[in-house]
């Protein structure tokens, strides 16, 4: 009689394979807390306004309440006048970030790519980019008589160096190897930079657009302070000026003023992570 074989252990069951999360799951989930931060901090910072002005900790002739403020500000959205006032302006914006990504891409692919430019140029750009922006004005109204043509030049002279300075360093993280592959293969330059470069410099100007989003947006605001004219936030800021409660008009036209370059900078960065995902994955 054979012997009976002995038991042996049961197989341990093979583990469940864990659910892949999608690629945007844990970037939004990274968002959240946040945004839910930023959101508490704005409602921290409005409450103590409040509670220092009710207090007398503020003089309510030189910073009125939050709550006025608010209130004012929220008035003026459905006030006729200012809308078209931030249309003026916002129209400048957009028209000046379109010229000066015009501008500060081909200037700052040309400086990067080569060598002599880079340094015949480079005594002009570290000359010019410390000047501020706001310091050119009373030059640029000798120059140009039309108040948009003066907020575009000065738009593009400010919001350029952000811009300029991202590309030429973003073509130093071009891949030298990938670059060697390319020309081995017989690809000449024109060819390396749309494959190889203009990939790798893509985020970068992205970068850079953010941040001289608001950069245009504060030189809009005061060359309409500075030389006045028609329409615009900058010229709605010194009529208000004139007024019985000119106060809150003014820190009100501000809140907004704050508010669309925080919405211009939510735009970019959003739009910044969404076409350059496969960045932040590589990394």
């Amino acid at each position: 009689m054979s012997p009976t074989p002995a038991p042996t252990a049961a197989a341990p069951a093979a583990a469940a394979p864990r659910a892949r999360r999608a690629p945007g799951t844990a970037a939004r989930r990274r968002r959240s807390p946040d945004l839910l931060r930023g959101a508490a901090g704005v409602l921290v910072f409005v409450v103590l306004w409040e509670l220092a002005g009710r207090a007398g900790l503020l003089d309510r002739k030189v910073v009125p309440l939050a709550s006025a403020t608010l209130e004012r500000a929220a008035r003026l959205a459905g006030d006729g006048e200012f809308l078209g006032d931030v249309g003026t302006t916002l129209t400048a914006w957009a028209l000046g970030m379109l010229l000066t990504l015009a501008i500060a891409v081909p200037a700052g692919l040309l400086i990067g790519s080569v060598p002599a430019v880079r340094i015949a140029t480079r005594p002009f750009v570290e000359f010019l980019r410390p000047i501020p922006s706001v310091a050119v004005i009373p030059l640029a109204m000798m120059i140009f008589p039309a108040t948009l043509h003066l907020k575009l030049a000065v738009i593009a002279y400010g919001a350029t160096w952000p811009i300029l300075v991202n590309t030429v360093y973003g073509l130093r993280e071009v891949d030298p190897v990938a670059v060697q592959t390319l020309r081995a293969f017989g690809f000449g330059r024109l060819a390396v930079l749309f494959r190889v470069a203009l990939p790798t410099v893509a985020p970068f100007v992205a970068t850079g657009t953010r941040v001289a989003s608001g950069v245009a947006l504060i030189l809009a605001i005061s060359v309409e302070l500075v030389n006045g004219g028609t329409s615009g936030v900058g010229v709605y800021l010194i009529e208000a000026g004139g007024s019985a409660d000119g106060l809150e008009m003014i820190v009100a036209a501000s809140v907004w003023a704050g508010l669309f370059g925080l919405l211009f900078d939510v735009l970019f960065t959003r739009a910044e992570h969404h076409l350059f995902r496969w960045r932040r994955a590589a990394a």
